[in-house]
């Protein structure tokens, strides 16, 4: 975007009781659209020394430095894993749509003479002939709200749908890579104390913060799908909820080896434009949330103009792959129209592989996807969560992006 700009397009609009229950609360953030900042966004397509990147050559080139950008200003500087063991016992559980094959899987990543080790779930369909799809899920909530032994069963996480549709359903908790809480790194608690000595090298500002050690933990499993016969490894999704679709964005920027990246809700620091300073803001979420990014992020607490990049070239960093944004009308605290906004600037960088691109203006109304090429969007009513809606649209995201029956 090469002007100032407030933008303001597409169908959907806040439903008129969720403003006005917002406005009875007397909230001091901004929800209205017409109190969105003005803004101008970084130009994806800008070149580092001037001109305009013009082919997907240049654009991998291009690509490289951005994603080093959200590094050094945004999640920090992971470890490199020298390499992953894994632990696997198998067994079977009985989903509410019949058995399903399942493995509980050890992972132990070793980073030097430093070695971290957490849990990891893989449910395959028992009619599985041949190697299948995963939808890869990272749950940020209680172990209940994704129950691995389907005891306790959830829309959350809708194994059994995904199972029913002839897809593996994987799942791995955020606390169990790294706990959800100030302080666990000084009391010596998760994965960036494990290999804090892999990270001496690394200037303090720029060390990950939690929100890419819930990446790297993904990564991690995604290791194992590899090794793992009956998963199609070709074809990954990674699925994130709230500060899950953070990382499950961050997830597949860092590694390109997830086929599908699907962020719902994910708000600040995940699909929402920063600039915007539209429901939280870069400094309520840093003062909230400190520890999710490195410390460089917080600079620009007040100051989201100043940033070298913001959330739509996340996004981009994703192109030529697959790439699904959700929405929840009542979610203005996540800015739902930042979401798509941020999906229809990062097109430009679909746009050099081919694909059309998506007009700021064409936000869809309320249960009505957009679907372009690899692009997806959709925002439904309701609150912040997600639902057994949500999975479906993934789920038909999935088939149109892979065109297969799987079985």
């Amino acid at each position: 975007m090469s002007e100032l700009q407030r933008e303001v397009g597409g169908e959907w609009r806040p439903a008129a009781a969720c403003l006005a229950s917002l406005q009875a609360k007397g909230v001091a953030w901004r929800y209205r659209e017409e109190d969105a900042a003005s803004y101008i966004l970084p130009d994806v397509l800008a070149g580092e020394e001037g001109g305009r990147i013009d082919t997907p050559a240049a654009w991998e080139a291009r690509r490289l430095h951005i994603l080093k950008l959200f590094e050094r200003n945004v999640y920090g500087v992971a470890p490199v894993c020298d390499r992953t063991t894994f632990s696997v016992t198998e067994g079977e559980i009985a989903p509410g749509g019949g058995p399903a094959n399942a493995r509980r899987v050890e992972i132990t990543c070793h980073a030097g003479a430093d070695a971290y080790r957490f849990e990891a779930t893989v449910l395959i369909p028992p009619s599985a002939r041949k190697p299948v799809p995963a939808f890869l899920f990272i749950n940020n909530r209680e172990p209940e709200a994704a129950d691995p032994s389907r005891r306790v069963r959830k829309d959350f996480w809708s194994a059994e749908a995904i199972l029913a549709r002839g897809y593996a359903a994987a799942v791995v908790r955020t606390d169990d890579i790294e706990p959800d809480r100030a302080g666990a790194l000084q009391e010596g608690q998760g994965v960036r104390a494990a290999l804090a000595d892999a990270m001496t090298q690394t200037l303090p500002a720029e060390r990950w913060g939690a929100l890419a050690a819930w990446a790297w933990g993904a990564s991690r499993v995604m290791d194992y799908l590899q090794t793992d016969a009956a998963i199609d490894a070709g074809r990954v999704a990674i699925v994130g909820h709230s500060r899950g679709g953070k990382a499950a964005l961050w997830a597949a920027a860092t590694d390109a080896r997830f086929a599908i990246a699907i962020s719902n809700e994910s708000g600040r620091g995940g699909a929402g434009i920063s600039r915007r300073r539209m429901g939280e803001t870069v400094k309520v979420i840093n003062d909230r949330f400190p520890y999710w990014f490195c410390e460089n992020f917080w600079r620009f607490n007040d100051c989201e103009d100043a940033l070298p990049i913001d959330q739509h070239q996340l996004l981009a960093l994703i192109a030529p792959r697959a790439v699904y944004v959700a929405s929840a009308g009542d979610d203005l605290w996540a800015d739902p129209r930042g979401e798509f906004l941020a999906l229809a600037h990062a097109s430009a960088a679909y746009a050099l592989h081919g694909h059309s691109r998506i007009d700021p203006s064409e936000m869809p109304p309320l249960d009505r996807p957009l679907v372009r090429g690899p692009m997806g969007y959709h925002i439904r009513p309701g609150e912040h969560d997600v639902k057994r809606g949500d999975w479906n649209r993934f789920m038909d995201f999935a088939d149109v992006q892979w065109r297969a029956h799987h079985g």
